[in-house]
């Protein structure tokens, strides 16, 4: 079961304590390091290239798989995936 989210202050937690990785973890010791706008918006960069790479890797991955393909990105582009909105 998912931790459940309260808005307090402003700020968002969690009604349990959250566990994190090394690499969540190491995320937050390079912010804690981001004395600047300047810093920040380099490290936004690097983090931006970083995951930008990990999905074309994945991408090129199903391709190669047979997963992805030309027609499998038409069949796509003619439905219609749109999210259901329940109106109140």
């Amino acid at each position: 079961m998912p931790p459940t989210i309260i808005k307090e202050n402003g700020y968002m937690t969690t009604a349990q304590p959250t566990t994190l990785n090394l690499g969540q973890l190491h995320v937050l010791e390079m912010l804690n390091r981001c004395n600047t706008e300047e810093s920040l918006k380099v490290l936004k960069k690097v983090l931006f290239d970083f995951y930008s790479k990990e999905v074309e890797n994945e991408a090129q991955r199903l391709w190669d798989a047979g997963i992805i393909s030309n027609e499998k990105i038409e069949e796509w582009g003619k439905q219609h995936m749109r999210t259901p909105y329940v109106h109140a």
